[in-house]
């Protein structure tokens, strides 16, 4: 079957789009714990959920009201662009005298531009594909794929691209803690950062050749309307309003793998039995079974959502958040409990995309085009700002309950307090959120 020539840009677009998160989304938490920052990697993932709490739907107003959708696009990922090379150079320059305050203010106000990108590349394809003809229910996941694949060869070459050499905070057996000099690899090196930036640059160029999108100059409308803040009238309608409470809590499971899954396998490396075992060396390649999952599931979405509809397929996906957490406490690193690793990323696929590739699409069927991109921005804020923020934050107290980095044994009880918090919600939007399909029946 021939592609046509927007499938084609949009297939690239994505592939960079994912590309400069998977740089160092899932590494940057070794990275720093290795560099004895292992107490404030909740804070850093923190941060990309309080960023997403106002920049996704601030551009998303902007690009709704004032600049076409596309150029939001360039113009954010030029700065965040500008500001993670910028991380990457402090680090680079501070060698084993890496401080918090600087490293985390330069990476937030990357980040703080690079979140609103993910909802903005939405409605740019969404329009993109409308203008064409062509369904975006249909025809988006598997132009959407190539997200995940751009994911997965970024975090590839985070894991197997070598660094040179870094800085390690490490204890001796007697417990005392030095800097040690030693090789590394990209996935333990601040050269991650270096590689997203100069990704988002080269997308901020490609952006500017995507189809224009249109823009409402707001002429006429009430003063909601005006200011873009219209979307938030969907809180009134009791389907809407419980769907994003639910994105809100769903999307809070999303960064505790984010933030600690990395650093989890990683921990292995200080018991001698696992220590040279595959996971613990190349836990990036190994989380990448993740996102090659991912990219087999979003194929399933539109069969899955005209089969069963959003309310079943987002329970499959908490219900698919539950094993994550469950088979990460149940495994190790040596054979046969990797299978259980194995199998936790294999089911990541589903909790993800399940979610939120679908949410998307039912964002963009039951909104009208003058608010498209605002909601978008809306279910944004929920997952990856409200959602992102109190599960990192949550996350982080139970890792620092649990004491996982002076412990690494009680791991496993950290991800079962995880896999319990899913399962709970689970049971709650089985029980709260009514179904479209059936009440569509009912109404006809």
């Amino acid at each position: 079957m021939k592609i046509k020539p927007v499938s084609l840009k949009l297939i690239l677009m994505n592939f960079m789009e994912f590309a400069v998160w998977g740089a160092y989304l899932t590494s940057l938490g070794r990275y720093l714990g290795d560099i004895g920052m292992g107490p404030q990697i909740k804070w850093f993932f923190a941060m990309q959920g309080i960023v997403s709490i106002f920049m996704p739907t601030l551009m998303g107003i902007v690009a709704d009201r004032k600049i076409q959708a596309q150029k939001v696009l360039a113009l954010c990922h030029a700065l965040a662009g500008i500001f993670m090379i910028g991380a990457g150079a402090y680090c680079h320059m501070a060698g084993s005298a890496v401080a918090f305050a600087p490293l985390f203010i330069l990476y937030s106000l990357s980040v703080a531009f690079f979140m609103p990108t993910i909802a903005i590349a939405n409605s740019v394809a969404y329009n993109a594909l409308t203008k064409e003809g062509m369904d975006p229910v249909k025809d988006y996941p598997p132009i959407r794929v190539f997200g995940t694949v751009g994911f997965i060869c970024s975090m590839l070459l985070t894991n197997f691209l070598p660094s040179g050499q870094a800085w390690h905070f490490v204890s001796d057996a007697a417990g005392n803690w030095s800097w040690v000099l030693e090789d590394a690899r990209m996935q333990a090196s601040f050269t991650q950062l270096y590689s997203s930036g100069i990704l988002s640059l080269i997308l901020c160029g490609y952006a500017l050749t995507m189809p224009e999108c249109p823009v409402n100059t707001g002429k006429g409308q009430s003063l909601a309307e005006a200011f873009g803040l219209k979307a938030f009238t969907l809180f009134k309608d009791y389907k809407f309003a419980v769907f994003f409470v639910f994105s809100m809590l769903l999307g809070a499971s999303l960064q505790i793998t984010n933030g600690y899954a990395n650093t989890f396998l990683g921990s292995f490396a200080s018991n001698p039995a696992y220590a040279d075992a595959f996971a613990v060396k190349n836990s990036n390649a190994l989380i990448s079974i993740s996102q090659i999952s991912e990219t087999l599931c979003i194929l399933l979405i539109p069969f899955f959502m005209k089969r069963f509809g959003i309310k079943k397929v987002m329970l499959i996906a908490m219900f698919a958040w539950v094993f994550r957490f469950g088979f990460f406490g149940l495994g190790n690193p040596a054979m046969p409990g990797v299978l259980l690793f194995i199998l936790s990323c294999i089911v990541y696929g589903v909790a993800f995309d399940f979610f939120n590739i679908s949410g998307s699409l039912y964002v963009e069927q039951n909104t009208t085009t003058d608010i498209r991109s605002s909601a978008q921005g809306v279910f944004m804020m929920m997952t990856n700002g409200l959602g992102a923020t109190i599960g990192t934050l949550a996350a982080g107290a139970v890792v620092d309950a649990c004491d996982v980095f002076n412990t690494p044994a009680n791991w496993p009880t950290a991800w079962y307090i995880f896999a319990g918090y899913a399962l709970t919600v689970a049971v709650l939007f089985w029980i709260m959120f009514p179904d479209p399909k059936k009440q569509n029946a009912t109404a006809a």
